[in-house]
């Protein structure tokens, strides 16, 4: 039996269901972003962030790429997805003004100021 869409979009929606998921969706509007900043950002274990990075991967919302030994985040630009595309704006209109929201963006700016390597470094080190 063919779905068609129910199921891509059944992997969308359950994807957007986590407050943690939603976090870092709303960090990447701002651009890509390396695994470790947002388990700075997140202050969860960079397990945990893993788990919820391949959630998001795998419902085809966000894209990762390697570079070296660190793994970089960015929103997915898959022209295919456009209903997912549709979803986030209307995410990002519905939360944005929440504080766990704003305080993350807050979060992020001073991160994203510090070199990742350092940061991952600093990381293992706890």
């Amino acid at each position: 039996m063919r779905t068609g869409p129910l199921r891509p979009t059944l992997r969308i929606t359950k994807a957007v269901s986590d407050l943690q998921r939603l976090r870092i969706l709303m960090m990447l509007k701002h651009g890509e972003l390396c695994a470790c900043q947002i388990v700075e950002v997140l202050s969860l274990a960079p397990s945990t962030v893993s788990k919820h990075l391949s959630i998001l991967s795998d419902a085809g919302l966000v894209d990762m790429r390697k570079e070296s030994r660190w793994a970089y985040f960015r929103l997915s630009d898959d022209p295919l997805e456009v209903s997912a595309h549709t979803m986030l704006k209307w995410l990002e209109d519905a939360i944005k003004d929440d504080p766990v929201i704003r305080q993350d963006s807050k979060k992020l700016q001073a991160i994203t100021a510090i070199d990742p390597e350092i940061l991952c470094r600093n990381q293992r080190k706890r």
